[in-house]
Formats: C-alpha cells, structure tokens, sequence
C-alpha cells in the first residue's frame, strides 16, 4: 500500500479523500494548517496528522521532513474568498488584493508543496500527484458560457491546470494529472454545492490509486476527460 499525503484534509473533500484511502488501506498524512482540529479529523478516519500551511515555507519544509516517505500527493488545499455572504465577487469588483489571496493558497500553495516534497516522490517506486482543480478551469467551458461570474478562482485553477501538464512533462515516471470533483456542499461555497462529499472524492480516490502505466498530465471528472 501507498503512503499518501492530503493538504487541507481537516474537513470537506480532503477529509473523505483521506477517510477512503485509509478504508482502501493506505498509510496517510492528513495535512492541516490548524493542529487541533487536523489531530482530531485524523483521529476520526485513522490517518496520521501533519501540521501544514500550504502557505508558508517553513511549515510545508517541516512537514516534508515528518513525513519522510511519500507515494502519492493530494494537492487539495484551497480557497475561494470570492464566495461572500451577498453572492460571487465579479470582474467588476475584482481587485488585485483578492486575486493575490487566492493564489496565494490555490496555485503557490500547490508550487510551494511540490518543491518540498518532489525528492520523497522520486524515490517512490510508483509516485502519483493529483491536483484538485475545478471544471470552471476549463477555458473551453468558461468559452461557451459556464454562467459563473467570478474571476479570481476558476483564474486560479486554470493556472492549476497548466502547472499540472508542466510538472507531468518534466518528471514523466509520474502520474500527475488534474481532477475536477464536482460542484460538491462544502465551506468553500458555502455549502451550496449539488452533491455530497462522498460523490465529490470518488475522482480524487481514483486518480490517487492509479497504474504507474495510467494517464499523466491529465484533467478528468467522475466521467472521463475533460476538455481544457
């Protein structure tokens, strides 16, 4: 079995992904910026608690060095501020000061994790990276008119999307591919999601186990390729 690393696991899609990848028989890493409430998510699905900040250098740096060991990395760890209590923040209300914050966590999170835990996953005999993305990265879909209007997030995750077909090229003895989880309930918007947490991991559970043979450099949904 793997040794599996999941950011933002404390709750929401992180959480069930590392719920279902304990069941599955994985040994794994549930990351969490906040100790009290990662130490007691890990508790209650039987993972082992990392304290990580997907922000800061030093955090991901420790949390290299307590984990050690490392087969497969659930980049999950993001945020959409855009979602406020009186509705999505739109290109006419954007500012520079939003764009900055969701990056910060969304894609120079992710960056910042792969530098840090890149040499772990080399010397796995079969190292996978999955990616949460968002079909509203899809600049196909936004081309056609997804109806969404705000900017900083699907901006974020579309640049989520090019980093995954970068890194999949630069280290080809990985699989490393971008998932969309669907519009699942979780804090992240609100709770306004169309299905549960369940339906939304079943993507990132799969693509966590895959083949050393599988897709690289991918974006895929529940059902199969996305366009991007």
């Amino acid at each position: 079995m793997s040794s599996v690393l999941i950011t933002g696991a404390n709750k929401g899609l992180g959480l069930e992904t590392a719920r279902q990848l304990v069941q599955a028989g994985h040994t794994v890493w549930l990351g969490s910026r906040d100790s009290a409430r990662g130490e007691e998510a890990a508790s209650a699905v039987g993972a082992r608690f990392v304290q990580l900040d997907v922000t800061s250098d030093e955090s991901v740096t420790a949390a290299a060095k307590t984990v050690g060991e490392l087969d497969v990395l659930v980049n999950n760890a993001g945020i959409a501020p855009e979602w406020t209590e009186e509705g999505v923040v739109g290109a006419g209300e954007l500012t520079a000061d939003l764009m900055r914050e969701t990056f910060e966590v969304n894609l120079f999170g992710i960056v910042r994790v792969l530098h840090a835990f890149l040499p772990l996953l080399e010397r796995s005999a079969a190292p996978v990276v999955v990616n949460v993305s968002s079909r509203l990265a899809s600049l196909a879909t936004a081309a056609e008119g997804s109806g969404y209007p705000g900017v900083a997030y699907p901006v974020s995750k579309a640049a989520v999307n090019m980093v995954t077909v970068q890194y999949a090229k630069a280290f080809p003895r990985m699989r490393i591919n971008a998932v969309e989880p669907g519009f699942t309930a979780t804090d992240l918007n609100r709770g306004s999601g169309r299905q549960t947490v369940e339906q939304g991991a079943e993507i990132i559970v799969r693509m966590a186990q895959i083949d050393p043979d599988g897709p690289t450099g991918g974006y895929f949904d529940a059902d199969g390729p996305l366009p991007w």
